[in-house]
């Protein structure tokens, strides 16, 4: 993804409409948090969700933090319960995340969920990252706003660093302030603790007094695209398939004829948005799924790396 040039914009009230404007265009903004700057696009939008991806380089489709400007924003698209209650009035705006079973009809992208049923949700506290939110008036994915494994940013120049020329806008509020990645807390059954960051494990055990459980490092975000057998229907898949076999249906991938096709113009992004949607669709037919041969770079590794463990053997 190459663009023009990524604009320098103030965090004052022209620079904030400007970049929600740039938002609900399905371009990326980096914008300041109280932890890290972050990546952000659309959660509704696939294609924004996957130039984020793209943006960062080495894609990899883990799920996302969407960012949402209050409380009863987030409960439009998280099953509420009364521990997320408990931790948002202790702990919201600030960096916890907390992990949810979605609503039906939630509306974001399969992309920021990975093709979960859970979505992580946070409310910052950082005032241009809140009124930046609630001028977009959406729910916004951001990963930390640096090319894939390099450090995190904590200011605009970091991110002009790494992805200059990448992403629409930089909106600049100077360092930010926690400089760690938010907690994330998994309540989608007994509490867990999926990543320490800028809020202490003692405090969140003190508000629901109960020991949370422990995952390792980073499992919520990248342990599930991890495993072996993961985004996997119901039926067997075939990878680079030329025609059907059987009874198969054929997902396919540019000039080709397909029950269903990932993008009719060999656009990788486009196939990216709709990956999991596509396979959640053929998967309700019940036949085995043949796909057709997907590009192996850029945004294509990342499809492929995903397809390679829907059809991994099965447990």
């Amino acid at each position: 993804m190459t663009l023009l040039g990524t604009q320098d914009l103030s965090a004052e009230a022209d620079g904030i409409a400007k970049a929600a404007d740039l938002l609900r265009q399905g371009l990326l903004v980096a914008f300041p948090t109280e932890t890290v700057y972050g990546l952000g696009g659309d959660a509704r939008n696939g294609e924004a969700v996957a130039a984020i991806y793209e943006a960062k380089g080495r894609p990899s489709f883990n799920p996302l933090i969407a960012h949402v400007a209050s409380t009863e924003i987030a409960k439009r698209f998280v099953e509420w319960t009364d521990q997320a209650e408990q931790l948002a009035q202790a702990f919201w705006p600030g960096p916890l995340t907390m992990v949810l079973p979605l609503q039906d009809d939630h509306g974001i992208s399969s992309l920021v969920t990975a093709g979960l049923d859970t979505l992580a949700v946070r409310v910052p506290a950082h005032r241009t990252a809140r009124a930046l939110l609630a001028s977009f008036d959406g729910p916004v994915a951001a990963p930390s706003a640096n090319p894939s494994g390099q450090i995190s940013p904590t200011t605009a120049a970091h991110v002009r660093t790494g992805l200059e020329g990448r992403i629409a806008a930089i909106l600049d509020d100077g360092p930010c302030g926690v400089g760690l990645e938010s907690t994330i807390v998994g309540l989608a059954g007994a509490p867990a603790l999926l990543r320490p960051g800028g809020v202490a494990l003692e405090r969140i055990e003190e508000i629901l007094q109960t020991e949370l459980h422990h995952h390792q490092l980073g499992d919520l975000l990248t342990a599930p695209g991890q495993l072996q057998s993961h985004y996997a229907p119901d039926a067997p898949v075939r990878l680079n398939a030329q025609a059907t076999q059987g009874a198969e249906v054929l997902l396919g991938f540019g000039d080709v004829t397909c029950d269903l096709n990932l993008s009719d113009s060999s656009d990788l992004a486009e196939a990216a948005a709709n990956l999991f949607a596509a396979l959640h669709k053929l998967n309700a037919t019940g036949r085995p799924i043949a796909v057709s041969p997907i590009p192996d770079h850029g945004l294509g590794a990342a499809i492929n790396d995903r397809l390679r463990r829907a059809a991994a053997p099965r447990d």
